[in-house]
């Protein structure tokens, strides 16, 4: 198992550390021109503060890495971007982009979506290991089996459990240590997902596109869970689609649905309700456009659910 320790913004630590509780947080990388690769999912992230603090502070589970606009990243994540408003996440970011931009620019920046977040008060605070130089800017991939990084992941989890309720150490060890066979292309863990993460992870799973119109304009693309979290709908990518706005909402109010095998289908409804949809109507009987990875699909189950318990005939 790999391990990552990221040189973390000490602001970013300290207003997160002050959220007890949270699910998931934007570990965001203000340059936004290459996606995060050193972990693969469940894989511990730790964070490392700014010298002279040279301390590992906290960690996490890698969950996802993307590129955003940094107004997508905070209305997905809000105060899990470590920050109390976008305009305040801005200032932090644009501290350390190499150029400043022009007001208001919706530029865009790194994503690390980490889930199970934790933070170590003052005395708990862990020394760096010798060879992380002061001199490393982003961060340091170690293996976490062996050698120094085994020392430091075993002094991370002395620390989690003495902090954490049985089972929540006992859950978040089982994610984290798991056999390295398991990675690859046959099969890729994935932590448990908060809201933001589900909306991103879903938004990349789809390539960024509305499923059923094809339509590309990010701001107007929505996660729609296809069996609501308020009706024990899970935060997963197979109970997602993403769908343009006003189908979305036509979605969840039951106007229309998508089919076992993944056709759109419109109900009669809108026309006797409303006498208008006819550009909804036209698309009656298409099939949508779903990841080609099985994982990522609709499941049946939750599209199953939609189609009796929704879906207005």
């Amino acid at each position: 198992m790999k391990g990552f320790i990221g040189v973390t913004d000490n602001e970013w630590f300290d207003f997160l550390a002050q959220h007890p509780g949270i699910d998931e947080v934007n570990f965001w990388q203000p340059g936004g021109s290459t996606r995060f690769k050193a972990l693969v999912p469940s894989e511990p992230f730790l964070f490392k503060l700014h010298s002279p603090l040279n301390y590992i502070v906290g960690g996490g589970l890698f969950a996802h890495s993307s590129i955003l606009p940094i107004s997508l990243a905070w209305s997905a994540f809000e105060i899990k971007n470590g920050a109390r408003s976008l305009s305040e996440m801005r200032r932090r970011t644009e501290k350390y982009r190499r150029s400043r931009p022009s007001p208001g620019e919706d530029y865009k920046i790194g994503c690390i979506i980490l889930t199970q977040p934790f933070f170590f008060p003052r005395e708990q605070w862990i020394p760096i290991p010798p060879d992380f130089s002061l001199n490393i800017v982003q961060g340091k991939t170690y293996d976490l089996s062996a050698g120094l990084g085994l020392t430091i992941w075993e002094q991370v989890s002395e620390i989690l459990k003495s902090n954490l309720d049985p089972k929540s150490f006992t859950d978040l060890m089982e994610i984290s240590d798991i056999p390295q066979e398991r990675y690859g292309k046959p099969s890729v863990i994935v932590p448990r997902l908060g809201q933001g993460s589900f909306r991103v992870m879903v938004t990349d799973a789809y390539q960024r596109r509305c499923s059923v119109t094809q339509d590309k304009i990010l701001p107007i693309l929505e996660a729609a869970h296809i069996r609501p979290y308020k009706d024990d709908g899970p935060h997963r990518i197979n109970n997602g689609l993403l769908l343009r706005s006003d189908i979305h909402r036509l979605f969840d109010s039951g106007y229309v649905t998508v089919t076992l095998d993944h056709h759109f289908e419109v109900s009669r409804r809108i026309k006797e309700e409303f006498d208008n949809g006819e550009e909804y109507r036209a698309l009656h009987g298409n099939r949508i456009w779903v990841p080609s990875s099985p994982r990522f699909q609709p499941s049946p189950e939750f599209l199953s659910w939609h189609n009796e318990k929704v879906f207005r005939e």
